[in-house]
């Protein structure tokens, strides 16, 4: 997660002209598993309902022959002369005729998302852009930016032509993710290029503003350049697709509105990490950890106990991890020098009086 106390404010000309404190939503938990689940039911409630025709597969006059006719009795075609008199007609196995179980526009198209997990998920968005590796990871170019958030000046929301929209990502260093954009522009497969979707291409930067003077319908026309209300964040911008680490332009007012923001949401507080460091390895084999696992200066043989050994061969890790279990072998030990002075075949034969010395034994091995 990010942990940089301020943030950068970079001016159009891109030079620096100021710093904002870092808005505590960029330190929240990265959850994928959240962002991935609220995203895929978001998409699900922008779906148009669609069905086949009611008439599909009906409009025909058709009618079964009956019995005794020495075919089956699914309604067949009348008249004659064609080669369509007499051929079944209407059911889903036929030629010309409706689907099984034909699709329904009242089907249920909309799932119910928790609000707390909605906001859940756009936190963990948010903390994700704030990682530069997973904004790489993503595939964004941002070799050439200064920081990751990039904060600009609040200038540009006044900004109302496209020529000078671009000229800004070039000079912040954000047009090598433009470029990109615009070379991955190609013709869509399938019957989608007749439905007025006809070209596919990346996704680029998303610029969250304060408020809008004009800077939307500058961006408007750049290719793959979204803009969003920094009042109305968006998981299907801010993770395209249930990725995260979406390429986030912020302008300085939107940045500093975000923790107002979080301040006003009734019941809902930002998540916090369980643990500090989230790299486990790096936590266990720390010399804080291994000095106390290993003190230096002792042999291995007088090491403190570690879950190394197998409790199920090695008795006195087992008598350690559960105590009860010297009850139940003496027990064992006493069934077995039983069974042997009855001459017990099954069982191995012990001398008598031998199970209370092999649990002495295994308890000063324990």
């Amino acid at each position: 997660m990010a942990a940089r106390p301020t943030l950068t404010v970079w001016s159009a000309s891109g030079e620096s002209s100021g710093s904002v404190p870092l808005p505590a939503v960029f330190t929240a938990p990265i959850r994928l598993d959240v962002v991935q689940q609220v995203h895929k039911s978001m998409a699900k409630n922008r779906r148009q309902a669609y069905a086949v025709s009611p008439k599909a597969g009906h409009q025909t006059s058709a009618e079964s022959w009956g019995t005794g006719r020495a075919v089956a009795r699914i309604p067949r075609v009348g008249g004659g002369g064609t080669q369509r008199s007499g051929q079944a007609a209407f059911g889903n196995m036929c030629r010309g005729g409706r689907m099984f179980a034909p699709t329904k526009t009242w089907r249920k198209w909309h799932f119910k998302i928790n609000q707390g997990q909605r906001r859940y998920a756009v936190a963990s968005a948010l903390a994700a852009s704030a990682l530069p590796s997973l904004v790489l990871a993503r595939g964004h170019r941002i070799e050439q930016i200064q920081e990751v958030p990039l904060v600009i000046s609040s200038s540009i929301e006044s900004v109302q032509k496209t020529k000078a929209a671009v000229e800004l990502l070039q000079t912040v260093g954000a047009v090598a993710d433009i470029t990109k954009v615009s070379n991955s522009r190609k013709l869509r497969a399938g019957k989608g290029k007749m439905r007025n979707r006809r070209y596919q291409q990346r996704r680029g930067p998303l610029v969250v503003y304060g408020k809008d003077e004009g800077i939307v319908r500058a961006f408007k026309n750049v290719p793959g350049v979204e803009t969003c209300n920094v009042e109305s964040l968006n998981l299907l911008q801010l993770a395209p697709g249930g990725h995260v680490g979406r390429f986030i332009v912020w302008t300085e007012s939107a940045i500093k509105a975000l923790d107002e923001i979080y301040e006003k949401k009734s019941g809902f507080n930002l998540p916090l990490a369980k643990i500090s460091t989230s790299d486990v390895t790096r936590l266990i084999n720390s010399d804080e950890i291994q000095s106390v696992l290993r003190p230096a200066g002792q042999p291995v043989a007088k090491r403190p106990f570690t879950q190394k050994k197998n409790p199920l061969r090695n008795k006195a890790v087992l008598f350690r991890l559960n105590p009860y279990a010297k009850t139940l072998r003496r027990q064992e030990l006493v069934q077995q020098e039983r069974r042997a002075k009855k001459g017990g075949a099954s069982v191995k034969k012990s001398a008598p009086g031998s199970a209370g010395k092999e649990f002495l034994q295994i308890l000063n091995a324990a």
